[in-house]
């Protein structure tokens, strides 16, 4: 299978091997126009929307949430795609062309009501952050990384043409606490495979770390952000959520739940929220780059006042940073419709339940 692959990624003209280093960088600058040298990137804020986030329960994008999250004032939709949805574990080349269109509609959404559209692989072959996990490694082995290179080639050759004004591609969701030069490596790969379909494209690279830390070795590379996340501390994000597998989520009384928060003697407060979640991108930022919040937000089982206050504290660190952000998400467990959470006053809006004091923060963060 592994041999089948690498021919038809030969036919694709995908295998060129490269250095972590030195000619991938001559490389990806030589691909880069100089209209698309670093520059401020505009405050995009919105929601991640997970129509194509699982693949046994996928979904056409819905015009309706584009329209509500335009109508609210927010800017920005952030769609993590698992690529099972147009191909599958089994066959990493093939591809669904309906699913594909779907995301086509997606994109059309976006410029119809002038929200920028972010597409992030959130799952690719060699890699997720979720269960079930893959049996090859993106990090270690190069038969899936030949293969995220031909998905990623695919899209680039599709949304050819859009601009970046409208359209960024995040390359993989949450990379894990792999070395630098591992990382490094197969960011380059990724970014190259892309930009030689499309030299103008803005890519977003999630911090390593599940989105902690930026990778520093990319300051020489343009037309880029990084991307970070707003989830600390886990304890009130998080609170009672299983999939995590941290004991501490599931032990710790609700009634001893609070922001600010001491838990095992520390202190959680808004101090500790920018030491966590801010400070870490200085050294980032300091080389002129951009960073942005691809998600944030509470899981449904927290308090509301409580995730409230949190949040509040969240958003003014990153409002301090000028950063935007995405919450995860507009509906379901972390959003601000259909949340099911048991200690809100909902309130009816075009036949969904919303959460009015949760919108209301975030309009004004």
């Amino acid at each position: 299978m592994a041999e089948n692959r690498r021919d038809f990624l030969k036919k694709m003209g995908l295998i060129t091997v490269i250095g972590a280093t030195g000619s991938a960088c001559n490389t990806l600058n030589n691909l880069v126009s100089t209209e698309t040298k670093p520059h401020k990137i505009p405050l995009w804020k919105g929601f991640n929307l997970l129509n194509k986030f699982n693949p046994q329960n996928q979904s056409a994008f819905n015009e309706k949430d584009f329209e509500i999250i335009a109508g609210w004032g927010f800017n920005f939709v952030r769609l993590p795609l698992s690529y099972w949805t147009w191909s599958s574990e089994d066959d990493w080349y093939s591809v669904n062309e309906k699913v594909l269109q779907e995301i086509d509609q997606a994109v059309d959404f976006g410029k119809r009501y002038n929200l920028h559209v972010n597409l992030n692989f959130h799952r690719l072959p060699g890699y997720c952050i979720n269960n079930p996990k893959p049996p090859t490694n993106l990090f270690e082995d190069e038969v899936p990384l030949l293969a995220a290179e031909f998905q990623w080639k695919q899209f680039a050759q599709r949304y050819k043409g859009i601009s970046s004004k409208l359209l960024s591609f995040n390359l993989i969701n949450e990379a894990p606490s792999v070395s630098v030069e591992k990382y490094d490596k197969v960011a380059r790969r990724l970014i190259r495979a892309i930009r030689n379909e499309d030299p103008e494209r803005l890519i977003f690279v999630d911090g390593k770390d599940v989105g902690r830390t930026p990778l520093m070795t990319l300051t020489d590379v343009p037309n880029i952000v990084q991307s970070g996340r707003g989830y600390d501390p886990m304890l009130i994000s998080h609170f009672r959520a299983t999939w995590p597998n941290m004991e501490q989520l599931m032990s710790f009384p609700e009634d001893k739940l609070s922001w600010p928060l001491v838990a095992n003697g520390k202190r959680y407060d808004r101090q500790s929220i920018y030491e966590s979640s801010a400070k870490p991108w200085q050294p980032w930022i300091a080389q002129g780059g951009n960073v942005h919040i691809g998600e944030m937000g509470c899981y449904n089982k927290t308090p509301h006042e409580v995730a409230l206050a949190w949040l509040e504290d969240v958003f003014s660190v990153f409002k301090e940073q000028g950063w935007g952000w995405s919450l995860w998400n507009l509906q379901g467990d972390f959003g601000v419709l259909n949340s099911r959470r048991k200690d809100v006053k909902y309130e009816n809006f075009k036949g969904m339940l919303l959460d009015r004091k949760m919108l209301e923060l975030l309009k004004r963060s």
